[in-house]
């Protein structure tokens, strides 16, 4: 049988990076749903480092959910199934609650209403007080110059698809507050991405 499991070079470079941070702001236990999971090597890594967390990935491509599938066989046991998930469709939700949903390089490469079925779905299963929502990316900042290779990672993106794009992370804020999600931090991360975190009020 044909090794389903996929790899990407990003994923390699930031696990470390963006782990410091999850490691620094989840709680030790609950459930975390990831959101747009990719070929599910961050979900293999987190859930190794964060043994306390029962982590769920998801992703609408079948592509994606066999090579998550995959690199699941080598995961430990709080690494759960991976589970389709479109965030413009809400049949596809989870109905569970986790106090944790994470969510990278997903809201760049989709249309905008991918964002906000997101929101409406951290707003959906981050149920308790002080729920998390942790996004990472690229952001355009109103307030801070943006790099030059992200310039032209936003204009290689919309000439692929004109729906796709770098956004304002003061839209993104915005569209996180309607859902009842407060903005808590900013963290600069690698490569001139950031983290992004909100909590559930």
């Amino acid at each position: 049988m044909a090794d389903a499991r996929m790899s990407s070079p990003s994923s390699s470079r930031n696990t470390e990076p963006i782990l410091a941070v999850l490691k620094a702001h989840l709680p030790a236990r609950g459930r975390v749903l990831e959101v747009a999971c990719g070929a599910g090597e961050h979900a293999l890594a987190f859930s190794g480092a964060l043994p306390g967390l029962d982590w769920t990935p998801s992703d609408p491509d079948p592509n994606a959910l066999a090579s998550a599938a995959a690199w699941r066989r080598d995961g430990p046991a709080n690494l759960k199934p991976p589970v389709r998930l479109d965030a413009t469709d809400e049949a596809t939700w989870p109905d569970e609650t986790f106090q944790a949903l994470y969510c990278a390089n997903m809201i760049h490469i989709s249309p905008w209403a991918a964002t906000e079925g997101l929101m409406r779905l951290a707003g959906r299963v981050l149920t308790h007080p002080g729920g998390l929502l942790v996004l990472y990316g690229p952001y355009l900042e109103a307030d801070i110059e943006t790099a030059p290779s992200n310039l032209a990672f936003d204009e290689s993106l919309t000439a692929r698809n004109p729906a796709w794009g770098i956004r304002r992370r003061e839209d993104v804020v915005a569209l996180a507050r309607d859902h009842g999600l407060a903005f808590t931090l900013r963290v600069q991360m690698p490569a001139n991405n950031l983290m992004l975190l909100f909590r559930r009020v």
